[in-house]
């Protein structure tokens, strides 16, 4: 993790998908721009949601042991809107979202987020990410 990857979580998040992890197998995070659910990021098994080709790939969260990393992703309008800012996955208590995988633990995932200084930003301009038309 440096300060400047696009996404991070907090120990209680990668705590929470680690648990998912083991019950799930490999996971992914979507944060949507909207909707059902708001804003909220939506974990769920490994291509069980369909990426959009427009999507961004912010980045991947590392779980311990042999756990497959979690790849987090955001609707690309949503991008636009968040790209100066890092996303930092959280987790707090009350019911989530029904689809999301969190929500029958009594916890729902929170994106938080922290403005990127200008050089952070100049040096992610250099850098842009992938999107779901360019990763399998």
């Amino acid at each position: 993790m440096t300060a400047t990857d696009r996404v991070v979580a907090t120990d209680s998040a990668v705590e929470l998908l680690t648990k998912l992890s083991e019950l799930h197998g490999g996971l992914m995070i979507h944060q949507s721009g909207g909707c059902c659910d708001g804003s909220a990021p939506m974990c769920y098994p490994s291509g069980e949601f369909r990426v959009g080709s427009r999507d961004v790939l912010l980045g991947e969260i590392e779980l311990p042991e042999l756990l497959p990393a979690v790849r987090v992703w955001i609707q690309g309008d949503q991008y636009e809107l968040w790209k100066h800012t890092q996303l930092i996955l959280d987790v707090v208590k009350g019911r989530g979202a029904g689809f999301s995988l969190e929500a029958p633990e009594g916890v729902r995932f929170l994106a938080r987020s922290r403005v990127f200084d200008e050089a952070e930003n100049a040096w992610l301009d250099g850098c842009p990410p992938r999107k779901g038309a360019d990763v399998t």
